[in-house]
């Protein structure tokens, strides 16, 4: 069979390989085991195998179920949804946002007590690969859940989600989530709106302006951050951040008119803003100067959905670039047969793998008991999916040449409306500050003991490290557990598994190193601590890939030999999805040796690299 025939007979089915292979009870995975932080681990070289092996399953009842929820969606969207009416009127139509209220894509995580579908984050992630199909329909149904009301599910009272939920499971009422204002983007700590406590203490007063509010023009129910004066225990006055539940019947609520954005034109974005808002004392979210608190962790349980749902607008994208390249011919032959082409098809395949592997392995560990510290995790998912999406779809329109710079196709919209995704939930900047430091610090107070007795000179450790580092430079046999007859990965992908073991083991020498280097002067190391996220999102990456294909091949899911078909020592992922797209043979391009890269880093001088990223 041709390389066309081949690719259009694996576009053309495309059950979701993750999810099957992505055990537990209906709505919530179970598991007998307590979280720990994965990713916080690899900092100290070791891998909480127990924590990723094997790849999360579902189990055949909570499959059924989501199933039932697939088909109607997905009809929807592949019948209804007008895309390009969206794009170019600016705005959902009504009649569009009344049938996603009746499908429930308003309450998905809502609880089913309080009228939502109460789906666990692995079904969640589910729907997300469908809903991703339309940009601004992702955008508004993401803003409402993901971030409005979920600070309500997080940190609210009873008597609060009994108050407000079942309206905003119907979608009877929508929400937003309003951190952002002018002088404060990144640097949410410095948001200046104010909410002052009345003489008699029954509600607050709150002023402010919030910028960039997705919803803003269409929510009833505001999640709201604004500065407060707290009496800390020492009786000193601080002001605090502190969040609250407005309705926008309180008074005083109003918006501006919609922003004309670059991309997802159709939802709603604008400014809000609050002018002696009388919010009572009863609607403050979470305790009172514990607003920065709640703002973060909402905003960290959010984003692994990412990317579950740049995947699925990546195999749609892949569908309808595949069908294009087979038909187009130049030089009397299809695109498809080009290996520049088939390159671009290979990229968006691996990368549509890795992340929608990150994402379910991610929702997996959120699913657990104990709600486990994820936040990293969810970073990088975000970091790498968003990034992802722009890169491919970049591709996919050059396949098209101009044919997809025109908009009566859709790719120049799909490009449009991916660039946002490195920008909101936290700009990718931020996240990867984020990712290396919250990591550092982990490491830093295990290791503190350690790096002071070097500092000190202590001989016995001095002697010990230079030990360890003499035998590293002579080529040490890293073994971490993952392989061999006690190990959590199937033989044919023990290769891989041992690379990976051997990048753990040397980036926590490096962050060893850094630590003993710069000290809590790291901060300022914008550039080291760059390239520390950058590895720590492929190791998680790495580690991803591997659970999931190792899973596939010991239940023998169909397509499972092409996860693991190539014999190259590829980090990222094997290389091809499932269902898989039989490439040419080449392996993928391994990423740089783990050695050689982390040696870099810990020689990177305190100026950086000029932004040169080939220093790396």
């Amino acid at each position: 069979m041709s390389w066309c025939g081949l690719l259009r007979r694996a576009v053309a089915t495309r059950p979701c390989g993750a999810l099957m292979a992505a055990a537990g009870s209906p709505r919530r995975l179970s598991a007998s085991r307590t979280s720990r932080a994965f990713a916080k681990e690899l900092f100290l070289g070791t891998i909480a195998k127990k924590e990723v092996f094997p790849f999360p399953e579902v189990s055949q009842d909570e499959l059924n179920e989501i199933n039932q929820f697939v088909g109607p969606i997905e009809k929807f969207f592949t019948e209804e949804v007008d895309s390009r009416k969206i794009d170019q009127e600016g705005k959902i139509p009504k009649e569009t946002l009344e049938k996603l209220k009746r499908l429930g894509l308003f309450g998905m995580q809502v609880p089913e007590e309080y009228g939502g579908l109460g789906l666990s984050n692995t079904m969640y992630a589910r729907l997300g690969e469908i809903v991703s199909l339309d940009g601004s329909i992702a955008v508004t149904l993401a803003a409402h859940q993901a971030i409005g009301l979920k600070g309500l599910i997080l940190a609210g009272t009873e008597e609060q989600k009994a108050k407000y939920l079942p309206k905003l499971a119907s979608g009877e009422h929508i929400a937003a989530f309003c951190l952002t204002e002018p002088a404060s983007g990144s640097d949410a700590a410095s948001i200046q709106a104010r909410a002052v406590l009345s003489e008699d203490k029954k509600y607050y007063l709150l002023s402010g302006s919030k910028v960039w509010i997705t919803n803003g023009g269409l929510a009833h129910i505001f999640t709201v951050f604004a500065k407060t004066t707290v009496v800390d225990s020492d009786s000193s006055v601080k002001d605090k951040i502190t969040a609250f539940i407005v309705e926008r019947d309180f008074g005083g609520v109003t918006n501006g008119k919609p922003e004309d954005k670059l991309g997802i034109c159709g939802s709603n974005t604008c400014e809000v803003h609050f002018e002696n808002t009388r919010v009572p004392v009863e609607n403050v979210l979470g305790e009172v100067g514990g607003g920065f608190k709640v703002a973060m962790n909402v905003l960290n349980s959010g984003r692994f959905s990412m990317g579950s749902a740049v995947a699925g607008m990546l195999k749609k994208l892949i569908e309808m670039t595949a069908e294009y390249a087979c038909m187009r011919k130049q030089f009397n032959r299809n695109l498809s047969e080009f290996g520049l082409i088939q390159e671009k098809f290979a990229l968006m395949a691996q990368k549509a793998y890795v992340m929608e592997s990150m994402a379910y392995l991610t929702a997996g560990m959120l699913d657990q008991p104990g709600s486990p510290d994820c936040s990293i995790e969810a970073a990088m998912v975000k970091v790498f999916s968003s990034e992802g999406a722009w890169q491919c779809v970049s591709e996919a329109l050059q396949i098209l040449g101009g044919t997809g710079y025109m908009k009566g196709y859709p790719y120049e919209r799909m490009l449009r409306d991916s660039r946002i995704l490195l920008i909101f939930e936290g700009t990718n900047e931020i996240l990867r500050m984020y990712i290396a430091l919250t990591g550092l610090q982990h490491a830093g107070h295990i290791l503190t003991a350690r790096i002071n007795e070097l500092k000190r000179g202590n001989v016995t450790t001095v002697l010990e490290t230079i030990g360890r580092r003499l035998r590293d430079s002579l080529g040490r046999t890293v073994d971490l557990g993952l392989t061999g007859k006690l190990g959590a990965v199937h033989p044919s992908v023990a290769d891989s598994v041992r690379k990976l073991e051997e990048n753990v083991y040397y980036f926590s020498r490096t962050v060893e190193t850094l630590l003993l280097r710069f000290g809590k002067t790291i901060v300022e190391e914008q550039m080291v601590l760059k390239r520390v996220a950058n590895i720590l999102i492929n190791l998680y990456g790495m580690t991803a890939v591997l659970s999931r294909a190792s899973r596939s091949m010991r239940v023998g899911l169909r397509n499972h030999d092409h996860e693991v078909s190539q014999p190259s020592p590829a980090l990222l992922c094997p290389p091809l999805p499932s269902p898989a797209i039989p490439f040419p043979a080449q392996p993928f391009p391994s990423l740089p040796s783990a050695k050689k890269a982390l040696k870099a880093v810990e020689q990177v001088p305190s100026v950086g690299c000029g932004g040169d990223e080939s220093c790396l």
